[in-house]
């Protein structure tokens, strides 16, 4: 119901972000600070949330004995098919060119972007050596003052390496970081909480500068990352079912219910204890279920992965800043690192998007546009995350040789049966109603 609401408030704040923008665009404008403050907000998470939930992941799951042949093989797969994910995500981006003449030139939004651009395009256009170079940091505490996103990931997992290394003794750091990760969630959370007025504030202001053209561009976006997730579907998710030969028209059918509620809610979260239940009941071991899927909500999550590339893409068309072949391989590079610490709540990626753009040097206005249509943005993501994490339990089940086929057909079956039988008693009540008016109707 929580995540109902704020979704309700989100659209309504998306809405009359339009109106006031299109019919008061001088108040509009003035509304920017809205948009600052959150983003702002988003900002100050990035370092303790990305720090403490990166070594918690490494470190809880970096021990190879521990993990066994499950591990290996989980962390393979994930890693396989999120730099897919993000190979589709650049490739996508390329061809669409969502950012580039995204607003016109004459407004002063436009002008400001582009004085923004050209301030960051000396700093943008480095050497591939430099790149790799500022990858690792002097200090932590100045990458943490920075937001340097990249440099944060490196020390975090040295740090995570160091803590398996030690063993028992390091336990104490670890559950102290375990309690800061939970903490972070929540502050994430309520600072989710205030998302309607920075969605209010970026939407009215970007309309309000370049009137309602501006929606144009706003649906070249959302068309061309919908696009990209369907190509990543059909190329990967239902290729790899293939592969592993399980009819991936059931798995969706099984997937309907948690999917919708990803979907609506727009994170990952809400539908995680409901989709583990099914694919439990769909022929996965308990023991696959219990290590895959709540990995995979660290390390793979595979809409998200692809919305960032195509997203950084976007930032960088926006100001006019070219980013050539070796610089998106950085980029892509970067991201199979940075991605990592996504968590499943809504609006996360934009942390991690602000921090990734930071690391490059490239103007982070492309996160404030972006910022005004997020939330249709993140139910595709969120629903490609939710869906590639129960295909990767299938996956590494059949890859165990573990994958129970008759509980499998079993489920369908029951599926199949308890959708006839709504169906049956439909039509009955159906008849009922019509037999009833017919009466009614004689009577009268």
């Amino acid at each position: 119901m929580k995540h109902s609401r704020l979704t309700a408030l989100i659209f309504f704040a998306l809405i009359l972000g339009v109106l006031v923008g299109h019919f008061a665009p001088d108040f509009a404008v003035k509304m920017r600070p809205l948009a600052v403050i959150f983003l702002r907000m988003v900002k100050m998470i990035i370092a303790p949330l990305l720090f403490a939930t990166l070594v918690v992941g490494v470190a809880g799951h970096g021990d190879a004995k521990s993990l066994g042949k499950i591990g290996l093989k989980t962390i393979i797969y994930f890693e396989i098919v999120t730099t897919l994910a993000l190979i589709i995500g650049l490739t996508m981006g390329n061809i669409f060119k969502p950012g580039v003449g995204f607003v016109s030139g004459t407004s002063p939004h436009a002008i400001h972007m582009q004085e923004a651009g050209l301030m960051a395009a000396t700093q943008a256009h480095t050497t591939v050596s430099e790149m790799v170079t500022n990858i690792f940091p002097t200090s932590i505490v100045d990458a943490m003052a920075q937001g340097n996103l990249l440099q944060i990931v490196v020390f975090s997992i040295f740090f995570a390496l160091a803590i398996v290394a030690v063993g028992k003794n390091a336990k104490p750091v670890l559950d102290i970081l375990n309690s800061v990760s939970q903490i972070m969630f929540k502050f994430t959370e309520y600072v989710m909480y205030f998302a309607p007025l920075g969605i209010f504030g970026a939407i009215a202001a970007t309309v309000g500068a370049n009137g309602l053209s501006i929606l144009k561009n706003y649906a070249k976006v959302i068309g061309a990352l919908y696009a990209a997730l369907a190509v990543f579907v059909i190329l990967v998710l239902i290729i790899v079912c293939k592969i592993v030969k399980i009819s991936f028209r059931n798995l969706i059918r099984a997937l309907q219910g948690p999917a919708l509620l990803a979907f609506t809610t727009a994170s990952s979260e809400a539908a995680f204890p409901k989709a583990m239940d099914i694919m439990e009941r769909f022929g996965v071991p308990k023991n696959i279920v219990g290590f895959v899927m709540p990995t995979g909500y660290t390390f793979n999550l595979d809409g998200s992965t692809l919305y960032l590339a195509m997203a950084v893409l976007f930032s960088s068309q926006i100001v006019g800043i070219h980013l050539d072949l070796n610089q998106q391989v950085i980029i892509m590079l970067a991201l199979m690192l940075t991605s990592k610490g996504i968590a499943g709540v809504p609006r996360v990626s934009l942390i991690v998007l602000a921090g990734t753009l930071a690391s490059f040097n490239i103007p982070i206005l492309g996160v404030a546009i972006l910022l005004g249509i997020d939330q249709i943005l993140d139910m595709g993501r969120t629903t490609v995350n939710l869906i590639g994490n129960c295909v990767a339990t299938v996956v590494i089940a059949r890859w165990e040789k573990s994958f129970d086929y008759n509980k499998m057909n079993e489920f369908v079956r029951q599926s199949k049966e308890e959708s006839l039988g709504t169906d049956i008693k439909q039509g009955f009540i159906n008849i009922e109603k019509h037999i009833e008016e017919i009466v009614k109707t004689e009577e009268g």
